[in-house]
């Protein structure tokens, strides 16, 4: 049985993760607080124009200043899908560490993302995949993730993506993974599907799904602004077939249009994916998770604390409900 178990104590929303019982704290008077800095548009231009000179992956030096696969990766030396083309990171963090762009545009905005577009990158990400562990098949747990804008940790400008393919899984992965099979055990239920049903029957954070794949505000959220994708009866990133990229891209284009009018414009996106090799769908289902980063500007108030990065907790300023308040008031209104 599903738990959501909160108390407020001098004001401030103490959340428990369902899952985890990962701790977070949230209080929404802490997003009206002074942080002096107000966004400036011509240095923000300025950003956009200045990186465009010497961007390595516009079209006019892309295949000139990236590297290459082997040929046992891709013959041709990079992977190509639409506008997405893959290729090694030249300053990897991971195992089969590639990056890939999704446009030959050099800045987007969260907006202009198409659900063509996206899907696209996710063919060519999950074609590299395949071949990165056709040659190392100790490389097993795949992830997919964006860094959209300096304030997210991306270093460049020009809309790209970074995967990886590792031989164990991170730290959140694997506490994932071992709290799904212990509930499934202890519960004869998959953890991820009962939170779909039941987040479904309250209503407050369920934004909007099918039967391929649903979209949710995380109860206990791990950054600001959180929406969750569940891919239901799927543990791997290998697994998705093109209709589940389909629906992934769709929905992430649209919760990305929100995120533009609500004045957002940098962010994150990560997937969780179990192994390659195993289905684990009876009791874990993939899910991504994006959150907000502060808007780009020269110096500003970052969303990340000692509480967050050296005591565990995430201190959160905005409540799940009216996140998925707020896109799907939107999305009613751009079907209207």
């Amino acid at each position: 049985m599903i738990k959501f178990q909160k108390f407020v104590r001098d004001q401030i929303e103490y959340r428990f993760d369902p899952l985890t019982n990962a701790q977070v704290r949230i209080n929404p008077a802490r997003a009206k607080r002074v942080k002096y800095v107000e966004p400036k548009q011509d240095e923000f231009s300025r950003l956009i124009q200045t990186s465009r000179l010497t961007c390595p992956f516009c079209p006019e030096r892309i295949e000139r200043e990236t590297p290459c696969f082997p040929r046992k990766i891709s013959v041709e030396g990079k992977i190509k899908v639409g506008e997405s083309l893959i290729f090694p990171n030249l300053n990897p963090f991971g195992e089969c560490h590639a990056v890939g762009t999704l446009s030959k545009e050099h800045f987007l905005h969260p907006d202009e993302f198409s659900s063509g577009m996206i899907k696209d990158n996710l063919l060519a990400v999950k074609h590299y995949v395949r071949c990165a562990y056709a040659q190392d098949n100790e490389a097993r747990y795949p992830i997919y993730m964006w860094n959209y804008m300096p304030p997210s940790a991306g270093s460049i400008i020009h809309p790209h993506v970074q995967i990886l393919l590792e031989r164990e899984p991170t730290p959140q992965l694997s506490g994932l993974l071992a709290k799904s099979l212990d509930y499934y055990e202890k519960e004869g239920e998959n953890y991820w599907a009962e939170l779909v049903n039941e987040e479904k029957r309250l209503g407050e954070r369920f934004i909007m799904g099918d039967a391929l794949l649903s979209v949710l505000a995380g109860f206990a959220p791990c950054g600001f602004n959180e929406v969750c994708f569940i891919f239901h009866d799927t543990s791997s990133l290998m697994q998705l077939d093109e209709r589940q990229m389909e629906a992934f891209s769709l929905c992430l284009a649209k919760v990305l249009k929100v995120y533009r009018d609500m004045g957002i414009g940098s962010f994150n996106l990560a997937t969780l994916s179990g192994p390659v090799d195993q289905d684990q769908s009876c009791f874990y289902w993939m899910s991504a998770k994006l959150i907000s980063r502060p808007y780009p500007r020269g110096i500003y108030t970052n969303d990340s604390g000692p509480m967050e990065r050296m005591q565990g907790v995430w201190v959160i300023d905005t409540l799940p409900e009216e996140v998925a308040s707020k896109i799907k008031l939107t999305l009613d209104k751009g079907s209207s």
